[in-house]
């Protein structure tokens, strides 16, 4: 089903309440700290940042689930995180957009993870990270997967969110994807590299130019359309679809190229922008369009997303308006 023009767009864009999605990865929150630099310590040479306003932001995984729910998604989370006040926090963040967190698994061993970012008059300082990187252990493996088995057979798809931070071990990922292959579910990987062939079979694959490249360990190479080729082959997904920064994105499926350029409102900040285009990208081709309009309305909201600053979502009246724009152009 191909979106011809802006009134079918709407009908897919209202579609996805219809839509549910499992998110499996590392959920964490983003802390941002805003203020005014005015002096500089007399203590050390760093600057004084006079603290205006806090504010607490799902992030990682948990910003891909974000995304679907501010698209009006159905999204049930599946992850590990600390019996700790951050993941009360995170808990807090989930219930306010009223998303499913029966899949959590919360582990008194573990640290929640939160990134704090100090921002002192619009630039941003310093970033202060509290994580647990070492993998989750044998018993919340299965304790997860058995999480996953029993929500699977309801969800329209999978997102697999790897940030390399424990939760998605060689077995949970290999394991989810076997699941999702037998059952005819959609499932998507927004890969950490050294991580990429435990996502061998997958559906799809979103990954940068950089991850690309290393993905394959050819960090020199040039032609991103070879590398591309070689990393959907080499792990037989069914497409694959490489985001190009200012270039914009290609998707690879079948034996075809497919080049979409970007469309960006204005660059202010990438944060979180990866997870926007899994969500989007993922959450379209859920509803039934092409791999090829699911890509384009991606781009849309990645367009959009990077003229936000901070780890920020996008709306269905926000992707409508840019897409009718961009691509009435282009085309």
């Amino acid at each position: 089903m191909e979106v011809k023009n802006d009134f079918d767009l709407k009908r897919i864009l209202d579609n996805f309440k219809n839509i549910k999605i499992g998110v499996v990865g590392d959920l964490m929150l983003d802390d941002y700290i805003y203020g005014t630099v005015e002096r500089i310590s007399p203590e050390a040479p760093v600057p004084v940042v006079n603290v205006k306003e806090e504010k607490f932001v799902l992030g990682g995984a948990a910003n891909v689930v974000n995304n679907l729910a501010s698209l009006g998604a159905k999204t049930i989370c599946f992850g590990v995180i600390g019996n700790d006040a951050n993941g009360e926090r995170l808990l807090g963040a989930f219930a306010d957009k009223k998303i499913d967190v029966s899949g959590l698994i919360r582990d008194k061993e573990r640290t929640t993870i939160v990134k704090r970012r100090i921002i002192g008059s619009n630039q941003q300082l310093l970033r202060i990270d509290w994580e647990d990187i070492t993998p989750i252990s044998t018993f919340l493996e299965y304790a997860l997967l058995r999480n996953i088995e029993s929500k699977i057979d309801e969800l329209d798809a999978v997102i697999l969110s790897d940030y390399d931070k424990g939760v998605l071990t060689p077995m949970v990922a290999k394991e989810i994807v076997r699941m999702c292959r037998d059952r005819g579910k959609i499932v998507t990987v927004d890969p950490k590299p050294k991580n990429a062939m435990n996502y061998y079979g997958a559906t799809s694959m979103t990954p940068n130019r950089k991850e690309a490249k290393e993905c394959l360990g050819m960090e020199r190479a040039t032609n991103m359309e070879e590398v591309g080729k070689e990393l959907k082959e080499k792990l037989k997904l069914d497409n694959l679809l490489l985001t190009r920064s200012e270039e914009g994105m290609s998707l690879f499926i079948e034996d075809k190229v497919v080049n979409i350029p970007t469309f960006a409102k204005e660059v202010y900040d990438v944060t979180g922008a990866g997870d926007t285009v899994i969500s989007v990208f993922t959450l379209a081709a859920a509803s039934g369009v092409s791999w090829h309009e699911a890509a384009k309305i991606a781009n849309t909201a990645a367009g959009v997303v990077v003229g936000k600053m901070g780890t920020s979502t996008v709306t269905k009246d926000e992707i409508l308006e840019f897409y009718k724009r961009i691509y009435e152009r282009w085309e």
